[in-house]
């Protein structure tokens, strides 16, 4: 029995545009297709696509589930052991960083102002204050800092939650395109990452798009950052950032 694209994407809540662009970069190539030409997926190529989707899940890269699903060492119950364990570890950290939440949403309730601390537990064991000085000594030097820190200065509980909000949204658009496995530097996605860079030059500074590439990168090289994308999408992090550093490129 064989199932047409619309079909397979309805069982596996993706859109039909995905699994077309899995096929042109041959991750998953319908095993048949009609006398008019039309895609039809069989049970081994269902078989594939969950497996490819537990890895995206899991934060994989298309290009290194390619390898791993066509490495001839590894059959079927290895991916599923080793995509376990993987699960397992990510439901341990989901779970701390739920609590986390729901620590903020009762002190909302409660009206009681969260130290920063508390703030930030949902994005794991950072405390901004702990690392101001690293930020100071990273970025001082720039017109960007100083700025930021004259607009921040000023700004009132509102002005944090609007930010956040606007924040948010953002890496919610950015979030949805990797979930629908648009590329990194496709149109959608840099003009998201330009609307990234606008954000942070209205909320804060000037950001040229040098300094916005070196923000892309840190959000890849430096764990902290990482985890906050990644709670956010698994591989959210590396996603802004190339698509970060398209959307340079294309500007200069």
């Amino acid at each position: 029995m064989s199932y047409s694209v619309g079909q397979v994407a309805a069982f596996a809540g993706v859109t039909v545009r995905t699994l077309h662009h899995y096929d042109e970069i041959g991750l998953l190539q319908p095993g048949e297709r009609n006398y008019a030409g039309h895609r039809r997926y069989g049970d081994d190529d269902l078989d594939r696509l969950q497996q490819i989707l537990f890895y995206r899940e899991l934060g994989f890269p298309l290009d290194e589930v390619a390898a791993l699903l066509d490495d001839p060492h590894v059959d079927p119950q290895q991916h599923l052991r080793r995509q376990h364990d993987l699960l397992t570890e990510r439901i341990g950290k989901l779970q701390k960083m739920a609590a986390a939440v729901e620590h903020a949403m009762e002190a909302r309730r409660m009206n009681v102002r969260l130290t920063p601390e508390e703030k930030f537990e949902v994005f794991g064991d950072f405390d901004p204050d702990e690392h101001a000085a690293e930020v100071e000594e990273r970025w001082g030097h720039t017109e960007y800092y100083k700025e930021s820190q004259r607009r921040t200065a000023a700004y009132t509980k509102d002005d944090w939650k609007r930010v956040t909000a606007e924040l948010d949204a953002i890496h919610r658009k950015m979030a949805d395109l990797l979930a629908q496995g648009v590329p990194a530097d496709s149109e959608a996605a840099m003009d998201v990452a330009e609307e990234h860079r606008q954000f942070i030059v209205g909320a804060y500074g000037d950001c040229t798009y040098e300094l916005h590439t070196c923000f892309g990168e840190m959000y890849v090289t430096d764990e902290r950052f990482t985890a906050t994308y990644e709670a956010i999408r698994p591989g959210l992090a590396v996603y802004m950032r190339d698509a970060m550093r398209a959307n340079a490129d294309r500007h200069q």
